[in-house]
This record gives C-alpha cells, sequence and structure tokens, in this order.
C-alpha cells in the first residue's frame, strides 16, 4: 500500500515534468497564414459591420466567437457561459433650447448640447463666469482668482499662440473634454465652450454610448455655443475678445446675463458582451493566465464600413488560433499545468468597457491570475518605422512593470525560438502615446496582475479608418507575432511558480 501511495503522489509531478519537457513548436506550428487568414476574413468582412460595441455586428462577431471556442473543445469562461454581458447606455436627443436675455438660439445653428454630459432638466443663471480658454496645466490657471462653483462658464475653444503643450487629443488641457473636466472640478454647473464650426448639420453629432450611468455625482452640462451666441452673453466686449483670442489669454470676468438652458432625451439600455473560452490546466487548475485581444472596431459611418482588420480582428483570430494550438496539445496529453483562459473583449474602442467590467468582475480570482497577455494590432508593419527588421519584429508593452521576471521570460522565450526584434519603442514611461494606458492589458494592471502587450505600431494611413481590411494584413508577419505569444504563454502556463508581483503599479498621472 505504501509503495502505490508513493507511486500516486508522484504522478503529478511526473504530468507536470512531462508537459514541460514537450516540444511546443509542434504546436505552435498549427498557428497557420492559411487559418488566420480564414478566420479574419469572417471577424472583418462585411456581415460583420464593423463590430461597433452594442450593435448587431458586435453580436455577430460575439457569435461567431464562441462557435470557435465551441468547436475547439474549450470550456464556457464565465459561470457555464461563453460570454459575459455588461450594459451599455445611449442617448437619443429628443430637444433642446437656448435663450439669453431673452432671445432664442437654434438647435444645430447656434448651439447643440452634448447629451451625454447634459442630464434631463432647465438651467436657468442670472450671471455666468468667462474663463479665457479655460486652461489649466502646471503654472497656468485661467481660472485664478475666479469661483465658478455652481455656475455657468463659457470659455473659448482651442488655445492662444502662447500656450505650449506636449499632449494632444480631446483630453489635453487645450481640448473640449480635457477643458470640460477642468471646469468641472472647479465645481462648474454648466460649460460652454465657444466653437467655429457653426452652423452644424441635424444631428451630426450622434449621442456617444457610455456605461457609467449611475455616478456619486451628476455631470455639469456641456454646450458648444456659436459666437453669436457668445456676442450676446459678452456683450461690446466680444469684439476685442474674438479678435485676440489666438494671440494672447483673455481675461476672465464675471458677466450679468439671463441664461436659459433646456434639454430632453431618451436613455436607451443596451448591452455588449465579452466572450470566454478556457482550456483546463493539470495540477495548477486553479492558477490561470488570461489571454485578451478586442474583437468590437468603430461599426459603420452611414453606409461606409469600418472593417478593423489589424485593429482589432488580427489580435482576435490571434487568440483562437492559440486556442487551438492549446487544446490540440492538451488533447495529445501536453495541455498546460495552469488553466489558460482566452478572452475576446469589447467595448475597447470606446474606452476600455470590457476589460474594465472584467477586471472589476472577473471570472477567475484576480490574485490567481499569473499575468495577462494582450494583443492588439498585431498584423501590419507600423509605416513610421524604416528600420532593416522591419518585417522581423513587434513593439512590447508592458514586461518591465509589476513583475522582474516578465522581461526575463519573454526574451527568453523570444531568443529561445522566435527570434524576433522586441522593441521597446513605446514603453518608454516619456512616450507622448502613453499606450501603456490605452488597451486592455491596463486593466489587469492596475490590479496588479503582470502584463505584456502585443502591438504593431502606428499605422497612419489605415488607423481607424475605412481601410483597414484583411487584404492589407501580412499574414506571415502575424503568424510568427500570434506565435511569440504563444510560446511566451506556453511558459507561464507550466512554470512552476506564478510570475512574482514585486513591483510597483504604475498610475496615469505624469
Amino acid at each position: 500500500m505504501r509503495k502505490i501511495l508513493l507511486v500516486l503522489g508522484l504522478f503529478p509531478a511526473t504530468i507536470g515534468f512531462a508537459q514541460k519537457k514537450a516540444n511546443p513548436q509542434k504546436y505552435a506550428a498549427t498557428i497557420t497564414e492559411e487559418d488566420l487568414k480564414t478566420h479574419l476574413y469572417i471577424i472583418a468582412g462585411p456581415e460583420m459591420e464593423g463590430r461597433e460595441t452594442a450593435t448587431e455586428g458586435q453580436r455577430k462577431a460575439a457569435a461567431y466567437l464562441e462557435e470557435q471556442f465551441k468547436k475547439l473543445g474549450l470550456l464556457p469562461g464565465n459561470n457555464g457561459s461563453y460570454q459575459m454581458s455588461f450594459p451599455v447606455y445611449k442617448d437619443s436627443l429628443i430637444g433642446a433650447a437656448m435663450k439669453v436675455n431673452g432671445q432664442d438660439f437654434s438647435l444645430y445653428q447656434d448651439f447643440q448640447p452634448n447629451p451625454r454630459m447634459t442630464r434631463n432638466g432647465d438651467y436657468y443663471f442670472s450671471e455666468f463666469v468667462f474663463a479665457g480658454h479655460g486652461l489649466v496645466d502646471g503654472s497656468r490657471d485661467d481660472y485664478n482668482g475666479l469661483n465658478v462653483k455652481g455656475k455657468a462658464v463659457l470659455i473659448l475653444d482651442g488655445a492662444p499662440a502662447d500656450y505650449k503643450s506636449e499632449q494632444k487629443g480631446m483630453m489635453a488641457p487645450s481640448g473640449m473634454f480635457g477643458k470640460y473636466q477642468k471646469a468641472v472640478e472647479k465645481g462648474a454647473a454648466a460649460v460652454l465652450i465657444v466653437a467655429n464650426d457653426f452652423p452644424r448639420k441635424v444631428g451630426a453629432a450622434p449621442a456617444n454610448m457610455y456605461v457609467n450611468l449611475y455616478a456619486p455625482e451628476q455631470n455639469a452640462a456641456l454646450y458648444n455655443v456659436s459666437s453669436k451666441v457668445a456676442e450676446q452673453l459678452i456683450g461690446s466686449d466680444w469684439s476685442g475678445i474674438s479678435a485676440n483670442a489666438k494671440n494672447t489669454a483673455s481675461p476672465a470676468k464675471v458677466y450679468k446675463a439671463n441664461l436659459m438652458l433646456q434639454m430632453n432625451k431618451q436613455v436607451q439600455f443596451l448591452e455588449s458582451t465579452n466572450v470566454l473560452g478556457y482550456v483546463e490546466g493539470s495540477d495548477k487548475k486553479d492558477e490561470w493566465l488570461v489571454v485578451t485581444a478586442h474583437y468590437d472596431h468603430l461599426g459603420k459611418r452611414g453606409n461606409v464600413i469600418y472593417y478593423g482588420a489589424d485593429d482589432d480582428g488580427s489580435g482576435t483570430v490571434g487568440i483562437v488560433e492559440m486556442a487551438e494550438a492549446f487544446a490540440k496539445a492538451k488533447a495529445a496529453g501536453h495541455g498546460p499545468r495552469r488553466s489558460i483562459l482566452f478572452m475576446a473583449v469589447s467595448g475597447e474602442e470606446k474606452g476600455l468597457w470590457g476589460s474594465a467590467w472584467y477586471g472589476d468582475h472577473p471570472a477567475v480570482p484576480l490574485e490567481k491570475t499569473t499575468a495577462n497577455l494582450n494583443i492588439d494590432m498585431i498584423g501590419r508593419v507600423d509605416t513610421e518605422r524604416k528600420t532593416a527588421d522591419t518585417l522581423n519584429y513587434v513593439y512590447v508593452v508592458g514586461d518591465d512593470k509589476l513583475s522582474t521576471e516578465l522581461k526575463p521570460l519573454s526574451e527568453g522565450m523570444n531568443k529561445k525560438y522566435s527570434k524576433m526584434v522586441l522593441d521597446y519603442k513605446f514603453n518608454d514611461p516619456n512616450d507622448r502615446n502613453r499606450i501603456y494606458f490605452r488597451s486592455d492589458h491596463y486593466n489587469f494592471a492596475r490590479k496588479g496582475v503582470p502584463v505584456i502587450f502585443y502591438y504593431d505600431g502606428m499605422l497612419q494611413a489605415d488607423y481607424h479608418k475605412p481601410t483597414d481590411t484583411p487584404d492589407k494584413i501580412n499574414y506571415t508577419l502575424l503568424k510568427k507575432r500570434a506565435q511569440l505569444v504563444f510560446y511566451t504563454a506556453w511558459e507561464m502556463a507550466n512554470r512552476e511558480q506564478m510570475m512574482k508581483r514585486d513591483l510597483e503599479i504604475p498610475t496615469m498621472t505624469r
């Protein structure tokens, strides 16, 4: 009996040893250009209509991915289901009105509210604060000396010539939402930004989707207004302000004016889903590796489809092929020691929604998750890259954060098998693109899970355009990159210990 028990006791260790000795190249070879291409022409095909979150095209893509996971024999990853739903909301603007000192202004001709930021109801102000360009950045504060709590704030679009900043985009200090956010932090009840593109087409800016319907505090109202509205509000001072707006900062001032704002909208309750399937591990099956890619894209604009073949159809088909490779290894008796969860997430293009939902409602314990390997765009060549290794590289982000074991493991598997150039350009903390915070791995990293992100770069010609189509993909390079992630996943799933968590969690503050 003692001999039998001894043999049985050694059996799990023997399994682990056998798995580690198995040659992953045999299974990496099942990741083929032909299969990647077949899947991608479906995922990024016209039937999926660009896979915009919470649309019929996205639901079709989710159904296709669930079907593939089932065919491969993956187990359902979310408490018996292959899909994890999360709520999405969208506003429909029914009507809006604006009046200044008794004068009515017309929707789209003179003003336009942002339905997401503006709640239903009426606002009546007897005065407002003009805060120049509304810039708050380092040593500059256009609100200096002003009390705007509970007040309406009028600010100019853009920035004067004497203002310089490396930050770009809508959330930069000079961007619309960056300005709005600073006004909200100052306590503003309504924010009016003077824009130069009026009159606008009716319905020119359809209401955006969002996920945070319920919030501890309600947003301030946000309106774009024409210079005609600004002149009615400010009066005779407006001609001087508008003439000098591009050259210098405008002085802040409190003005008297009777301002009425009205908004009526209807909230639509929608839904989107992540798609999850897993290969069960052996002796460490209660520990997990999570491999992700986002399958959503931008959908349609009128009849024009934004196909999203590289972004992120390439990563999506990559995880399907990796799932197949691990499923075949398991069927041959060489399955992973740890369980591997393959997850195609939705809502990335809207603001990392699907992965954020998962991070707050994980299907498997985050403390038992050894790492997240995230893939977002691996099928093309960076148009800004001019070096000789252009057809044999991948950008790697995050492998020097959270765990000191990540980079040695990643580079070791690449050196042993793939022999690609691992480029750390976008991993630089000073890189203005801030890639580390811009894809789904971040919602694992913010919870302390070690991450590696794989990326092909800035595709200026086709990024977020209808021309990001399957025929533009370099399938040989896509295969090599997917195989690199597979080899890295193989080692992570079979090593003796989970990845260390011995580095501080980076934050989004500069």
